[in-house]
């Protein structure tokens, strides 16, 4: 019961500029980390088995992803500390739209009419989350 009633009682939490900083870094660190990977995973050309491999552990684009996604990491674990978990997530979860954004203007990935639909349902998701 007790359950029950802390989840009905209402607490909005207020999104201090520390939060948002700490948010935008996380999501700009998981863009650059995935952005990274793409070119990293694309980069070896005409390389088969473990030719691959070697090639993908020595590109610096890899390494430069492993950096973001570390530092990434420190401003999610900073930000979890200021929000309750089920919120933070939602949150988090803007990192889909600006690997989606960034991927399409890089990579000349194509968005179709589906993907700008799903990506507009996370944007009002993730504003309702944030001003909620």
């Amino acid at each position: 019961m007790a359950f029950v009633l802390h989840v009905i009682k209402y607490s909005p939490i207020k999104m201090t500029l520390s939060i948002f900083a700490l948010w935008l870094c996380s999501v700009c660190c998981d863009t650059v980390g995935q952005i990274a990977f793409k070119y990293a995973a694309v980069a070896p050309k005409n390389q088969k088995n473990w030719h691959y491999w070697l090639a993908l552990l020595s590109s610096y684009w890899l390494w430069i992803g492993i950096s973001a996604y570390a530092i990434g990491f420190l401003f999610w674990i900073a930000f979890l500390t200021l929000l309750p978990l089920s919120q933070a997530i939602l949150l988090g979860s803007a990192n889909i739209i600006s690997v989606m954004i960034v991927g399409s203007l890089v990579f000349k990935e194509q968005l179709t009419p589906y993907r700008v639909i799903g990506v507009s349902l996370i944007t009002i998701g993730v504003i309702l989350v944030g001003i909620g």
